[in-house]
């Protein structure tokens, strides 16, 4: 076992493989021990090079509360915020280190300062776009419950669109929107176009020419959309036992294996499938409930329902 540095995650010593032989035994595995500055043989046990520097972190803490407080670097850069977060930013409230208030003096110059800040901070007009665009992305994003490599991923998607000058004549609220339906269709997260235009100012049709007009300019080939993506993220919602999302599953695969799938929306045969599995597993849900709950009309529920039963021969009634 690797000895750890007292106060630390870092083991002291590990094994690499070398690309100089060793010269005793011509072993190329290799122990490096940070304690003792060594580097030694791990077949032989012949010391080969001491007084090594250790690469690792140069601060030491007993608990994590003090190695944290003994940090010297910052949080990581991230694409979601206009400056990818390298800036400083001025504490908003006003209290000094001691925790007392600013006096009214003081207090009116740190608001000076955090507005002289903020201009600096977002000079140009590309940052103002940026910085307005961000924020409205991660409002969606975070209305969706979208996870944060998504937002990475739209964030950084929606900046390249910047650089190419491919917004030019198009709204920012749209073209975030967009950027967030094409990262959750690369990543497999499951996001209907209903549920974008629930939380923007655009319907579903607007949204779906907006965001293919964006994948065409970048060059993005999206993947096809999933029906199976969509079974356990509704039966979640829906609050079902495990048992339902399991047949719904099963008749989800039958039915795209007969080619039921070609041609319809998987979100609508998703939705279908699970009613399908209550009606069998007698788990009461209506198809006005699960409408309300998948974003699919229950229309639709009722037609593709019809069609998995005649597929599969399900002896059901709606």
């Amino acid at each position: 076992m690797l000895d750890s540095k007292p106060g630390s995650e870092e083991p002291s010593v590990t094994e690499t493989e070398a690309r100089e032989e060793c010269p005793e035994c011509g072993s190329l595995r290799h122990l490096h021990d940070y304690r003792r500055a060594e580097v030694v043989c791990s077949d032989c046990g012949l010391v080969i090079e001491d007084r090594i520097a250790d690469q690792g972190p140069d601060w030491r803490g007993l608990d994590s509360d003090e190695r944290l407080a003994r940090e010297h670097t910052g949080p990581p850069t991230t694409y979601t915020i206009h400056d990818k977060g390298l800036s400083a930013m001025i504490d908003p409230r006003d209290y000094d280190a001691g925790g007392s208030p600013l006096k009214p003096q003081t207090k009116a110059q740190m608001s000076r300062l955090r507005k002289w800040d903020r201009r600096a901070r977002i000079s140009g007009s590309v940052e103002r776009n940026l910085s307005w665009a961000l924020s409205e992305l991660d409002r969606v994003a975070g209305q969706l419950q979208l996870p944060r490599n998504v937002r990475e991923a739209a964030s950084l998607l929606y900046r390249k669109t910047v650089e190419n000058g491919l917004t030019r004549g198009r709204s920012m609220e749209s073209s975030t929107a967009s950027a967030l339906y094409i990262s959750c269709r690369q990543f497999g997260i499951p996001r209907t176009l209903e549920e974008m235009a629930d939380v923007t100012k655009y319907n579903k049709k607007e949204l779906g020419k907006s965001y293919r007009v964006m994948a065409r300019d970048m060059g993005i080939h999206l993947p096809p959309v999933n029906a199976m993506d969509y079974v356990p993220r509704f039966t979640s919602l829906l609050g079902l036992p495990g048992r339902v999302g399991t047949k719904a599953g099963a008749i989800l695969r039958e039915v795209i294996d007969e080619g039921m799938g070609s041609g319809r929306g998987p979100a609508g045969i998703a939705a279908a499938a699970i009613y399908t599995a209550c009606v069998l597993e007698d788990a009461k849900r209506t198809q006005k409930e699960i409408s309300e709950i998948t974003g699919v009309t229950e229309v639709t529920v009722r037609n593709r329902y019809k069609d998995i039963a005649e597929y599969l021969n399900l002896d059901v009634d709606g």
